[in-house]
């Protein structure tokens, strides 16, 4: 029989159990309802015309991501916001969904074309469409 407690005696009870489920950045800060900063994750393929990315996002709507390309450098930033949705008389008996932001920066091997790229969020999965070309300044994409 498999027994789900209804209370938790202690903010290091939980954080402990997240140990498992979560990354050590969250273990080891205080989660006292503030944003968290977390780092998603994100896989890389390559063609002969570009780089595809998938980056984690869950919970963020697309006008909360921004993403940047500098060269060969690719910086997305997006904020999770915490639905405040409550009907009159209901209270929160138990909260471990929060407000975070993500940001992720990393390096292709390539300069891509920033005119060309673009951004597809789907189901919580951001996707990058980044064609291979040199690249002169910094700009941001829309994410559609």
């Amino acid at each position: 029989m498999f027994l789900v407690p209804l209370t938790r005696t202690s903010e290091l009870a939980r954080n402990f159990d997240r140990l498992f489920d979560d990354s050590f950045d969250r273990f080891f800060s205080a989660s006292n309802g503030n944003d968290s900063t977390r780092s998603p994750a994100l896989d890389v393929t390559e063609s002969d015309r570009g780089y595809t990315v998938h980056l984690d996002l869950p919970g963020v709507a697309k006008e909360d991501v921004q993403v940047s390309i500098d060269g060969r450098r690719i910086t997305v930033q997006a904020q999770a916001r915490r639905s405040e949705d409550k009907k009159d008389g209901d209270r929160v008996v138990y909260r471990e969904r929060s407000a975070a932001s993500f940001a992720r920066t990393f390096t292709l091997p390539l300069e891509v074309d920033q005119a060309e790229s673009s951004a597809k969020l789907d189901n919580g999965v951001l996707t990058l469409a980044l064609p291979k070309r040199g690249a002169r300044t910094a700009s941001q994409i829309t994410v559609s």
